[in-house]
């Protein structure tokens, strides 16, 4: 497992979206039609998009000991993410109507952006 200094620094580098641009994006359509659905009905990147704005807006600094056991465990579930679809999916980088780049853009991820 990944020491908390190393996800927290992949999270910042993967995570290039800001606060505001996620939470846009989360109430666009379009971040809807995209992953699995959770328990609540709400696809569970979307859900993660959530916390990935409150994680940010709670830690604007990127102050290593702001963040609680609970940011670095989601952190690293979106680091471990976007890793594996950034190196299984090249197309995403390209294709903005793919499921695959709108799941990353939930996860706080916008490929168009690199």
């Amino acid at each position: 497992m990944k020491d908390r200094d190393t996800v927290i620094g992949e999270f910042n580098d993967l995570v290039n979206m800001t606060p505001i641009e996620l939470r846009g994006w989360l109430e666009q359509e379009q971040s809807q039609t995209s992953g699995w659905a959770g328990s609540s009905g709400e696809t569970i990147g979307h859900e993660s998009g959530r916390r990935i704005v409150r994680i940010l807006e709670h830690n604007p600094n990127e102050n290593p000991s702001d963040y609680s056991d609970q940011d670095i465990d989601h952190m690293r579930r979106v680091v471990s993410y976007c890793k594996r679809h950034l190196a299984q999916e090249e197309r995403v980088k390209y294709d903005t109507n793919s499921k695959s780049y709108r799941s990353l853009k939930n996860w706080g991820h916008d490929s168009l952006k690199d």
